[in-house]
């Protein structure tokens, strides 16, 4: 998805950047776009939630039976949940810098937009 996301942005800074581009087409298939970032993100927002949830319940087991034998389960939901934090982080910043794009081609276009005041891409 890393990957992805990298090549995407790479590819809609092209377009915009290039004056033969239709920028209605653009606008749509960016649009598009967001919608399927913003889905990935929402399914990975409950998985990290999930298995925080289960890793704390985990923990609580281990505290209010003091059963040892459930530290390892703890441990691995604790390395599983840390990279799916990490993704998860990712994936905002990400959808974060498409609707910053998403301002630029509305200005690009002449439409309504939001000055942010970030000229950062």
């Amino acid at each position: 998805m890393k990957k992805y996301f990298t090549l995407y942005r790479q590819y809609f800074r092209r377009c915009l950047e290039d004056d033969g581009c239709d920028l209605a087409a653009l606008m749509e298939y960016h649009l598009r776009h967001i919608e399927f970032f913003m889905h990935e993100r929402l399914i990975h927002l409950i998985v990290t939630v999930l298995f925080a949830l289960l890793t704390i319940a985990c923990f609580l087991v281990i505290v209010c039976t003091e059963n040892i034998t459930l530290i390892p389960l703890a441990l691995l939901l604790l390395a599983l949940l840390i990279p799916y934090i990490a993704h998860y982080y990712f994936l905002e910043n990400q959808t974060q810098m498409l609707y910053r794009d998403y301002e630029e081609l509305s200005r690009k276009m002449g439409s309504f937009s939001v000055d942010t005041g970030d000229d950062k891409p």
